[in-house]
């Protein structure tokens, strides 16, 4: 996961071109979600890159100024030159993902006078969190204009949008990429989002429940359930959703993770979350790699013994004839038509839908995505439960779901997936874009062909 917000589009570029090669080397493919900046406001930068912030001290936020002004322990600037219009006097505001609270005594000009409510550390460019609702600031910048092109020139899996508020704002992001471009992930973080969920998520390709703004724009003690209500209607509505922020946030500067957040990761894979994701503890913490480590053994230790989850999958949440719609239909029936002895779910066709489609079943068996290529596989990535596979023949490769699927298992990149024994229930035409059938065939019995 990149976070544009940080860094050149030289920069970008350069690391998804690394990501590619590293995974070349790898014999694997990587999917890479990137982060648009989104409405969010920033500090700019400060004086030796960290300043420490007494309570009860003044701290003036510069909205106007230039934003490579240095700060101080006395102030700073923005990157939102009308931050003052939005704010008024008593508001609060949260630095550092509430490291620091702020609250405003006046406004003057382009100036915003606050007093330090609780003290705290800063570094430069720290997130400057105001009420969503009353940010002035567009969805899409010009710079978030020009970073999701860049995302579609470097050819970025999936492209994060941030700080979402309404509908709109994913149709304005697909306009933009177009229907070839990343698929869009929406980032809910923001009160609004919350209320507007279900029209959000219809319009993404799927979702992120971001708690680092969310617990600013909510009270905290209300995230958790907030976070199980969302993964629970993302799911009903063949969304893949991640769960972010703070996962294992003690280990940027420890080893281990906390008993807490190791409770906190079982419990989002529980919630029925199709991944989680770290962002400070492997951007900017001393154990990059013991981090991610850590959230591979917590998941996999969570799936291991957890029940079943039952189908939350609704063929109504997400627009009647939709494709979304077909493809939750035949998933459905592809597992009712399953028995003991199915050992992998084969979905076949053009695009990710049927596959996802299929997760959100949660089927308690392998889903093998038979895509046509290794863009359609990164997306799918990020999908709990799913392997995708790009055949070998070129034929099947073209169109996966109009080849008969005995054909298709015989394909020597599909067969290579395939556990070694039992039947596979195969889906073909699944994403809903052609004659969808379901077929049950014997997998082989031994090793080899």
């Amino acid at each position: 996961r990149l976070n544009l917000a940080h860094g050149s589009s030289a920069e970008h570029a350069a690391r998804v071109a690394a990501i590619r090669d590293a995974a070349r080397v790898a014999g694997c493919e990587v999917a890479i979600l990137a982060d648009l900046p989104g409405p969010k406001v920033r500090l700019g930068p400060l004086a030796g890159g960290t300043v420490d912030l007494a309570a009860g001290g003044a701290f003036r936020l510069l909205g106007g100024a230039d934003v490579t002004h240095e700060g101080d322990a006395t102030g700073a600037s923005t990157t939102h030159p009308g931050l003052a219009s939005d704010l008024r006097p008593g508001d609060h505001i949260q630095l550092a993902d509430g490291a620091v609270e702020l609250v405003v005594t006046a406004v003057e000009g382009a100036t915003v006078l606050t007093t330090v409510e609780h003290a705290g550390t800063l570094r430069s460019r720290v997130g400057v969190n105001v009420p969503a609702e009353r940010l002035s600031l567009p969805a899409l910048a010009e710079h978030d204009l020009e970073l999701a092109r860049l995302a579609v020139d470097t050819g970025i899996d999936l492209l994060g949008q941030s700080f979402v508020r309404t509908l709109r704002d994913v149709e304005d992001l697909r306009s933009v990429i177009g229907p070839g471009g990343p698929a869009i992930v929406a980032k809910i973080e923001t009160r609004p989002a919350v209320d507007g969920f279900e029209a959000i998520a219809a319009a993404a390709d799927g979702v992120m429940v971001a708690r680092g703004d969310l617990g600013l724009e909510l009270p905290f003690e209300d995230v958790p359930m907030v976070q199980k209500r969302l993964v629970a209607m993302a799911r009903s509505m063949g969304r893949p959703v991640i769960v972010a922020t703070q996962m294992l946030e003690s280990m940027l500067t420890a080893a281990r993770p906390t008993r807490a957040e190791a409770s906190d990761v079982a419990n989002a894979v529980l919630d029925g979350a199709d991944a989680v994701m770290l962002s400070g503890e492997t951007a900017i913490g001393t154990f990059p790699v013991l981090a991610a480590r850590a959230a591979l053994r917590i998941a996999a230790s969570a799936e291991a013994g957890a029940p079943p989850l039952l189908s939350g999958a609704d063929a109504g949440g997400v627009g009647a004839g939709s494709r979304a719609q077909v493809s939750l239909a035949i998933a459905a029936a592809a597992l009712a038509a399953s028995d003991d002895e199915v050992t992998v779910l084969v979905a076949a066709g053009r695009t990710p839908a049927g596959a996802v489609a299929a997760a959100a079943q949660r089927p308690g068996v392998p889903i093998l995505a038979v895509v046509p290529n290794a863009r359609v596989a990164r997306v799918l990535l990020v999908v709990r439960g799913v392997w995708p596979v790009v055949p070998s023949d070129p034929a099947s490769a073209a169109d996966p779901g109009a080849v008969s699927a005995a054909a298709l298992l015989r394909d020597p990149a599909v067969l290579a997936m395939l556990p070694e024994r039992g039947r596979a229930v195969v889906v073909a035409g699944a994403d809903g874009g052609g004659a969808e059938r379901i077929e049950v065939l014997a997998v082989r019995a031994a090793p080899g062909p």
